[in-house]
């Protein structure tokens, strides 16, 4: 197989800072670019497809399923070869998605899959899927790159923009190249489980949930939780309440944890 004529992106419908912890997970050399409004495309910097029995569209759809499972936004993975193109559609635990052109751009997938991938983005089921059907019909001067740049450009109208030169299509070395000098880009690779859990902790305090887990409002409900939860066990143990005393231990708990939680992050 020609290494220069297989390559992939993943698309991804959210913010680079809530991609990059799931794509650390991966555990793959990644980079990872802004793709426009409510995107992150990812570049894979390796070429495992050459390097064992899996092709490039096996290897990309287990990371877009890996990257969506127990996320709230899909991941598109476009991929092309010697022979083919095509994408497939991830979101949470159903079941993936997917359309396939032949190498001179003959539709090869089902119609109702390409109604399946308009819902689950959200699209509109009348305009945007009659602006689909185009690429279900034979189209002589459109081989199969074409259709998944067809595609992209489609997709402008949900906010993404892949940045210039970024395009599905063109060869991998060449995206890497492009990819690595994006404004916003960064390159992801495995640094172990502490680095990427702290990482994730980071984008959930930098949420709306943020103030209650560390800082004064965090410590402020941990210590509220501690003055009701303790006189609450006491109480219960001398009614014999065994469900008031779960009730009051899960207060106690929850205070200790807060507080043990917002000093730990506060001396790294």
């Amino acid at each position: 197989m020609n290494a220069t004529s297989v390559g992939a992106l993943l698309l991804c419908r959210a913010e680079p800072a809530v991609v990059r912890p799931a794509a650390h997970l991966l555990r793959e050399r990644l980079l990872l670019a802004p793709a426009g409004e409510g995107w992150t495309v990812l570049v894979p910097e390796g070429k495992p497809w050459l390097h064992g029995d899996h092709p490039v569209d096996r290897v990309v759809v287990s990371w877009a399923t890996a990257l969506a499972v127990g996320s709230n936004w899909p991941v598109l993975a476009l991929w092309w070869d010697a022979g083919r193109a095509g994408y497939t559609l991830a979101a949470g635990f159903r079941r993936t998605v997917g359309y396939v052109w032949l190498e001179d751009g003959t539709p090869a997938g089902e119609d109702e899959a390409m109604r399946t991938f308009a819902a689950r983005l959200g699209l509109d089921p009348v305009l945007d899927l009659q602006a689909l059907e185009p690429l279900t019909r034979q189209d002589p001067e459109a081989d199969s790159r074409d259709r998944l740049r067809e595609l992209a450009a489609f997709l402008t109208r949900t906010g993404l923009m892949l940045p210039a030169g970024l395009t599905p299509g063109e060869p991998a070395d060449r995206l890497r190249e492009v990819a690595r000098i994006q404004p916003g880009g960064e390159q992801l690779e495995w640094a172990g489980w502490r680095d990427t859990v702290r990482a994730e902790l980071d984008v959930v305090e930098d949420g709306p949930l943020g103030p209650w887990l560390r800082g004064p409002k965090a410590r402020l409900l941990a210590a509220a939780q501690l003055t009701t939860g303790v006189p609450l066990v006491l109480w219960a143990a001398r009614r014999r309440s065994a469900g008031w005393a779960f009730a009051g231990a899960l207060l106690v708990t929850h205070g200790v944890l807060g507080l043990a939680y917002d000093r730990f992050r506060a001396q790294e």
